[in-house]
């Protein structure tokens, strides 16, 4: 299979396959080529050469209709719902039966037989936009299961899951490889992969490295065929506290039908000073995270002292214009630079310099700023955002989530960039569903539940 955009080949000349009863990990940094894969997999991109066949007969794939049609399903790493649908009107609205009368109960009976199965209760009654971000994986999974595909596909399932939702959906891995599907695992967490995969292919620069049995692999393998070179370890180095920056105090945050989502919290955060916030996703992280960066109301005391920059948890929903450019999204920040402009007008070269040296700083691989952002690898979208987040050395930078579905060259380097603003003097929260992650980074954590703190659950981490 292959495949190219512009002058960038994505796929070159891949060959894989996928067997009944076997969990198939394809793993790969960011721009390895994974998503194109998925994209012909799931009939959302036609290649430029190659076939996809099954058994003796060959596949081809107009829309992702078509490849359902064919068996294949997939369980998509942005969840593909409508928030404000409930989940019976979402799994309705998925289903291949549909006809200009949507049968909601037909298919919420359908979902609910398939949910009971994998051992889950779901209310299909609920409004999809309340859920949490497990169950909302399981009902992404239920639409994907209702096709009654052979073939599934695991788009980076665990990104935003808590280590008792991955091992469930490890479970419910387990049983469709059990029942005789193909399962085929896009991740870049090599843990994950070893820890429930029957094989893997390590796709690198668009090339497939090695395909080999996922027993006797080490991690530090997978890594070196992964990125060719491991990074470096990063040190997290002690950075004497300055003046307090963020001050909180009985801070309470209310949903649309005025319940609480965040409860009466209270902390400081110092420069020099990362504090994390952990916990199961759905218990008030986000939303604590909005209102200390002023994107939601809130009530008590929120006293910041000094520029506020934010790097939301959904790159592609809040933190970039995906259809605009690569530097019309960099001067979604960059416009208030009084260097690029004159009594209000750009000047274009100052503009493109300025975009051009933090796509290079910030080793973002594009063929162009001009490109559109959604042409990126999810990895480089992220990086893009950081850059343009971090550019102006702000004083308080709030993090959701920032390494969600990066390989691990690119979180390592995400990595540094938090610790570098933490030597300049910047006071972060970090609020981040990987305990790794908080340890790896933050001075203090705090833990949600049900829009509370513990007081430092996890103590000073030294």
């Amino acid at each position: 299979m292959t495949k190219r955009f512009s002058a960038t080949t994505a796929l070159d000349c891949v060959d894989i396959s996928f067997y009944p009863g076997e969990i198939h990990a394809i793993l790969g940094e960011n721009g390895a080529g994974k998503s194109t894969l998925v994209g012909i997999l799931s009939g959302n991109i036609a290649p430029d050469e190659g076939t996809l066949t099954e058994g003796d007969r060959v596949l081809e794939f107009r829309d992702p209709r078509d490849a359902r049609r064919h068996g294949i399903d997939i369980v998509q790493q942005h969840f593909m719902l409508v928030p404000a649908f409930t989940v019976a009107d979402n799994l309705a609205l998925a289903s291949l039966k549909t006809t200009p009368f949507l049968n909601a109960k037909a298919s919420a009976q359908e979902a609910r037989v398939i949910a009971e199965s994998l051992g889950w209760q779901v209310n299909l009654d609920s409004v999809t936009a309340d859920l949490s971000v497990g169950t909302m994986q399981r009902v992404e999974i239920i639409k994907a299961l209702a096709g009654g595909g052979r073939v599934v596909l695991f788009d980076e399932p665990t990104a935003t899951l808590s280590p008792d939702e991955v091992e469930d959906l490890f479970r419910v891995m387990r049983k469709l490889r059990e029942e005789g599907r193909a399962i085929a695992l896009i991740t870049h967490k090599l843990d994950e992969a070893l820890a429930v995969a029957d094989r893997v292919t390590v796709l690198r620069k668009g090339k497939v490295v090695v395909t080999a049995p996922a027993q006797g692999i080490s991690p530090s393998q997978l890594a070196q065929w992964m990125v060719g070179e491991l990074p470096s370890d990063l040190k997290k180095t002690a950075v004497p506290k300055g003046n307090k920056v963020a001050t909180i105090s009985g801070l309470t945050v209310f949903g649309d039908r005025g319940e609480k989502l965040v409860d009466d919290v209270a902390f400081e955060i110092s420069e020099g000073e990362i504090v994390g916030f952990g916990g199961v996703a759905g218990n008030g992280q986000v939303p604590l995270a909005e209102a200390l960066a002023g994107f939601r109301d809130y009530a008590g005391q929120r006293e910041i002292i000094g520029n506020v920059a934010y790097i939301p948890e959904d790159r592609q929903r809040d933190g970039l214009a995906l259809s605009m450019s690569i530097s019309d999204n960099l001067l979604i920040e960059g416009h208030r630079k009084r260097s690029l402009s004159f009594f209000g007008l750009f000047i274009p070269q100052r503009v493109r310099a300025w975009c051009e040296a933090i796509v290079a700083k910030y080793a973002v691989q594009t063929t162009s700023i001009d490109a559109p952002a959604s042409s990126l690898s999810g990895g480089n979208q992220q990086k893009l955002v950081v850059g343009r987040t971090l550019d102006g050395d702000p004083k308080f930078i709030v993090a959701v989530n920032p390494t969600r579905g990066l390989d691990v060259r690119a979180e390592n380097y995400v990595h540094k960039q938090l610790l570098d603003a933490k030597a300049k003097g910047a006071a972060i929260a970090l609020f981040s569903t990987d305990l790794d992650e908080l340890a790896a980074l933050a001075d203090r954590v705090f833990y949600m539940n049900s829009g509370k703190l513990t007081s430092d659950l996890l103590g000073e981490i030294r």
